[in-house]
């Protein structure tokens, strides 16, 4: 039997809405990055695409570097391993305003390189980052 998702709004008074969460906010972190303006800056962009778990998403024209990864301290019931002592960026971090009932999309989100070639393709132009795509593959002989 499925259970009713809870809400910000549901929460009994003097629970903590950390009780129900998937731990959202422990399964990644996001860096802001320089907004790329030249074709070096994108390729820099391509290189951070090129590593697992990496993307880039681009929010009130901030660009990020995006690493899903989860802290090593967080544990099977999703809670915090190192609670007592962990970090001040943790401790600063609110329900408040968290992401718990949030399913984020983004004007500009790119999961591969080639996504950044492409809009670099779109934006620059195909010119100045043809070096970018891998080569084609030759032809296959024909059997006869």
């Amino acid at each position: 039997m499925q259970t009713e998702r809870m809400t910000r709004e549901k929460l009994p008074k003097g629970e903590c809405l950390c009780e129900y969460c998937p731990a959202k906010c422990c399964r990644y972190f996001a860096l802001p990055i320089d907004k790329p303006t030249t074709t070096k800056d994108y390729d820099y962009v391509r290189w951070f695409m090129l590593h697992e778990a990496a993307s880039i998403f681009v929010e009130d024209g901030t660009w990020y570097l995006l690493v899903h990864t989860a802290c090593k301290h967080l544990q099977p019931d999703n809670r915090c391993g190192i609670y007592l002592t962990r970090p001040e960026i943790c401790r600063e971090y609110s329900t408040d305003n968290c992401e718990y009932d949030e399913d984020s999309t983004y004007h500009q989100y790119f999961e591969t390189a080639e996504q950044v070639v492409e809009y670099i393709e779109a934006t620059i132009g195909q010119d100045d980052f043809a070096c970018a795509r891998s080569a084609e593959p030759p032809m296959l002989p024909i059997l006869v």
